[in-house]
């Protein structure tokens, strides 16, 4: 029974309590219904209370509905990061880490770098690069001078198609080379350029962020050998949406669609998050015996965090019939039992122990306990629940 704790309330509280049992009187049930299973529970009740006319006023008595719900699932999930906006950072050379340039909860843009690593590889690139134009030059000459002897007649034209195709072979050298300084970020005008400036490629190569997005968590440290293609430098998530991984029963999976609409919250957040089922497993969840369900989530603030837990609410386009009451009419029992007033006779109360569902626009589901058309009060009834105790 709810009872008020603050001093002026409880005394106001108990004043109107009273007054309103005044005009209401407790009376064994001694008369039976007609056959059905809310009888049977309601004739396990102590007995009725008869409300004078003159309290009939004080109380809202409305019928229980049949409406159409929209089904809404309720489930858990845990928060994880975005994999579709996710990415790790690996470099593409080897050698040490020189200079670190972010950490974690940075957030970064798009091609900015994030770390530098003093490379061999940069040098050997280079290298290659001007071994491939030397050659290319050489057969060039040679195949001019050939072309010469060919017109006098000094050499036969199969030496004339051998120098034309070395020049050919020397040509896709200079652009494969070319091709692997472009994937250190080594451009044939960074190359020129330090070529008129007589300096050479600095061997420091920038790793640099794939997407923007928040550094989410850093994997090493200045001076640390790095391999190419291998080592994971950083990853970095666009946290603007992240994944909530929920949970649906067997018996709420032929509700529950792709697109359908989710709102979800945590107690320790005032906000409430809205997200879309993104994904519906193929599989059932051997520990939880769940079928996992991904629900693509907007994360305004960046306040959800990697492994927080949520409570969602799936909003399904799967519609049914059911009976509603007002939220107010719920009440609870010493067995926190829930239980509705039913007016069994004009002026006369009984109370019905009821088996709710969900709750949606101040109404709540009564799944088992009632039937559509009986009077129940709405306002009024946690007067009657005193009433019925100090009897």
């Amino acid at each position: 029974m709810l009872r008020p704790k603050n001093g002026p309330l409880r005394f106001l509280f108990l004043f109107c309590a009273l007054a309103f049992i005044s005009g209401c009187s407790h009376e064994p049930k001694t008369t039976s219904t007609d056959t059905g299973a809310h009888v049977d529970v309601a004739s396990a009740q102590a007995g009725f209370l008869t409300v004078s006319a003159g309290q009939l006023s004080h109380l809202k008595i409305v019928p229980a509905e049949k409406t159409n719900w929209a089904i809404a699932v309720h489930t858990t999930g845990t928060v994880d990061w975005n994999a579709d906006l996710t990415t790790p950072v690996i470099t593409q050379v080897n050698g040490p880490i020189s200079k670190i340039l972010v950490d974690p909860g940075q957030t970064v843009q798009q091609n900015q770098p994030l770390l530098y690593v003093s490379s061999p590889d940069i040098t050997n690139a280079v290298a290659t690069y001007k071994k491939a134009l030397n050659h290319l030059d050489l057969t060039k000459r040679i195949l001019a001078r050939n072309t010469e002897l060919l017109n006098r007649g000094a050499i036969a034209q199969k030496d004339q198609e051998s120098s034309e195709a070395d020049v050919n072979d020397a040509r896709t050298d200079v652009e494969n080379s070319l091709q692997a300084l472009k994937i250190f970020g080594i451009s044939k005008t960074d190359l020129d350029a330090a070529e008129r400036q007589g300096t050479g490629i600095s061997p420091q190569l920038a790793v640099n962020a794939p997407i923007t997005g928040l550094v989410v968590q850093k994997l090493v440290a200045p001076g640390q050998l790095i391999q190419a293609g291998a080592t994971t430098c950083f990853v970095i998530s666009d946290i603007s949406k992240v994944w909530v991984q929920g949970h649906i029963f067997d018996r709420d999976l032929p509700s529950v669609h792709v697109a359908d609409a989710v709102e979800e919250t945590n107690p320790s957040i005032p906000t409430v998050f809205h997200g879309r089922v993104e994904y519906i497993g193929s599989m059932l969840d051997a520990a939880t015996r769940t079928t996992p369900v991904r629900i693509v989530t907007s994360n305004p603030g960046g306040l959800l965090k990697k492994d927080m837990f949520v409570e969602a609410v799936i909003h399904t386009r799967t519609q049914r019939n059911i009976i509603v009451v007002p939220s107010s009419a719920i009440l609870h029992d010493a067995q926190n039992q829930p239980f509705v007033y039913v007016e069994v006779q004009p002026g006369k109360f009984g109370q019905r122990l009821v088996t709710t569902g969900g709750q949606q626009d101040g109404q709540v589901e009564i799944v088992s306990g009632l039937t559509e058309g009986e009077q129940i009060v709405s306002d009024g009834s946690l007067f009657l629940q005193f009433a019925n105790s100090n009897e």
